[in-house]
């Protein structure tokens, strides 16, 4: 019980993490979005390394080196997740942090149809009735926006993909975003020299401020990642699944009342939908999952009457 309560307060701090970064980004300016990713890359690598260096734990890399099954997973996961960052800055910094903020709304439905899609699960019957609620929704927002949410599909798929992939990998937190980090340091480094030579960079033109807040960027990626990583291994995906709404409420919260973006009431009937998809598939989760533990309970206790 200790550890499930502690891999709550990862997820929690997590979530909660993400859901502020739209207050960071703007921050940034007038760095572009692939800059502040490329700066996101080399200074999360520094700061893993650090943690690793604390600990003085370096002998899971010869275990990982020899794995190369898993090795594949997290180069996988890195180029997702890679995606998925520089989608998010760039909806942050180009004023669309509401239909970021869809995108982690609709992030469960979307692991629904992963389920189903890769995993050959079967869907209860709520889970149909979310998952049509959704299409629907995006439907609704595709006629508000006048074009596909794309940065809300990109973002609730991207990192999907990466959920499922560190699953599958089963490395932990630290170790698999060190891996995952220097995978991207070439390309990042690559381009931070490429705009230094040609005259492009901002880090250093802009005072000792900004260097510190792009240096911090990898301080602010780094950390609610190590946090998921610890509650992916500690905590059950229907605890998760309940968890990782903090993060898109709170960025709506910043892009409605803090970023002042335009809500016209076809779009708040479209998010509405998804609201309305989310309650179903969540009351349907949590009623399956007192279903399971009822029932190994009962297999439990027959055992115990059988032998009396």
């Amino acid at each position: 019980m200790p550890d499930l309560r502690r891999g709550v307060f990862y997820g929690i701090a997590a979530y909660t993490m993400w859901g502020l970064f739209p207050l960071y980004w703007p921050l940034l300016k007038p760095s572009g979005a692939v800059e502040i990713l490329a700066h996101r890359m080399v200074w999360s690598l520094v700061v893993v390394a650090v943690a690793l260096a604390v600990r003085r734990h370096w002998s899971w890399v010869k275990t990982i080196v020899r794995q190369p099954a898993k090795l594949a997973l997290l180069t996988v996961a890195a180029i997702v997740v890679t995606v998925n960052w520089g989608t998010y800055i760039y909806a942050v910094n180009t004023g669309h942090v509401v239909e970021s903020a869809l995108g982690y709304f609709i992030n469960p439905l979307v692991n629904v149809l992963f389920g189903v899609v890769l995993l050959r699960e079967r869907l209860r019957v709520l889970q149909w009735v979310a998952v049509g609620f959704g299409a629907l929704a995006v439907l609704v927002l595709t006629l508000d926006y006048g074009r596909l949410p794309w940065i809300a599909l990109t973002l609730a798929f991207s990192f999907g993909i990466y959920g499922l992939v560190k699953k599958r990998a089963n490395v932990a937190a630290t170790e698999s975003l060190a891996v995952e980090t220097l995978v991207l340091l070439l390309p990042a480094l690559g381009y931070l020299a490429y705009l230094q030579v040609t005259g492009g960079s901002t880090f250093g033109t802009q005072g000792p401020g900004h260097i510190a807040l792009l240096v911090g960027a990898g301080v602010i990626t780094a950390l609610p990642l190590l946090c998921f990583g610890a509650a992916a291994i500690r905590v059950p995906l229907s605890t998760i699944g309940l968890l990782q709404y903090i993060a898109p409420i709170l960025q709506m919260v910043c892009g409605v009342v803090i970023a002042k973006e335009v809500m016209p009431p076809s779009r708040w009937i479209g998010f509405s939908i998804v609201w309305l998809a989310l309650v179903i598939f969540t009351y349907d989760s949590l009623r399956a999952a007192r279903r399971t533990r009822t029932a190994r309970k009962a297999a439990v206790l027959q055992p115990e009457r059988s032998a009396t």
